[in-house]
C-alpha cells in the first residue's frame, strides 16, 4: 500500500509495530513526526476476534491477547498520539467499533467486552481532550468483508455466523467512512460511535 502511494505522487512510510506493545506504537508515532513533521489523524484499527469459544471452554492467555490488541491497543494509540496531537493544536483519531460493544454475543465474550472497553475510552478521551482541538470518534462499520467473517462463519456460534455473506459490506466502504469522518462534516459526531448501519450513516458518507 505504501508503494501504491509513492507511486500516485503521494508519501508513505511502512513501519512494524506490534500495537500490545506500548513501546512499538510509541516509536510508530515518533517516526511519523520525525519523518512529517506532525501527526493529523490516528485510526486505531488492529483487532482481533479468533479464538472464538465459550467462556468456559476459552484459553485464558489466547483471551488476554484479545484484550492486549483490542483494548490495551487502543489506549497506547491514545497515549502516544494525543500528547503530540496537544501541542499541535488540532488532530483527529477514529477508534474502530463494533456494535459488539453493546450486544452479548455467545462465543465473543472477548471481542464483546473490549469493544465495549473501546467505546468508553472514546467517551473518555473526548471529554478531556476536544477542548484541546482534538476530535476523537469511534466508528461502527457492522459487518465487513473481511478475513475476520470466515472465522465467524466457520465457528458457527451465534447469528452473526449464520449471515449470507452477501450482506458484508467492502472494507473499501470503511475506509470511504474513516475519510469522511475526517472532515468537518463530521464535527458533531465527536465521542460518540459513528454507525455504517444506519442509512443516515450511509447517506452522510455518500453511500445512498
Amino acid at each position: 500500500m505504501s508503494d501504491e502511494i509513492c507511486e500516485a505522487g503521494g508519501k508513505a512510510s511502512a513501519v512494524l509495530c506490534d500495537v500490545s506493545r506500548y513501546e512499538d506504537v510509541n516509536a510508530a508515532v515518533g517516526y511519523a513526526v520525525a519523518h512529517y513533521g506532525r501527526i493529523d489523524i490516528l485510526v486505531n484499527n488492529a483487532g482481533l476476534i479468533e479464538p472464538i469459544a465459550r467462556l468456559a471452554e476459552s484459553d485464558p492467555a489466547l483471551w488476554g491477547q484479545i484484550v492486549d490488541i483490542n483494548y490495551k491497543g487502543v489506549y497506547y494509540g491514545l497515549r502516544a498520539a494525543i500528547p503530540v496531537m496537544v501541542a499541535q493544536g488540532a488532530g483527529k483519531i477514529i477508534n474502530l467499533s463494533s456494535g459488539a460493544a453493546t450486544s452479548a454475543l455467545e462465543g465473543w465474550s472477548h471481542y464483546c467486552s473490549t469493544k465495549a472497553a473501546v467505546l468508553s475510552l472514546t467517551r473518555c478521551a473526548d471529554k478531556e481532550y476536544r477542548a484541546k482541538g482534538i476530535f476523537i470518534v469511534g466508528l461502527s462499520p457492522g459487518t465487513v468483508a473481511t478475513d475476520m467473517q470466515t472465522a465467524i462463519k466457520a465457528s458457527g456460534i451465534n447469528p452473526v455466523s449464520q449471515l449470507d455473506p452477501a450482506v458484508h459490506i467492502s472494507a473499501d466502504w470503511v475506509a470511504e467512512a474513516i475519510a469522511w469522518l475526517c472532515t468537518d462534516a463530521a464535527a458533531s459526531y465527536a465521542g460518540t460511535d459513528f454507525s455504517l448501519k444506519t442509512d443516515e450513516g450511509r447517506a452522510l458518507v455518500g453511500f445512498i
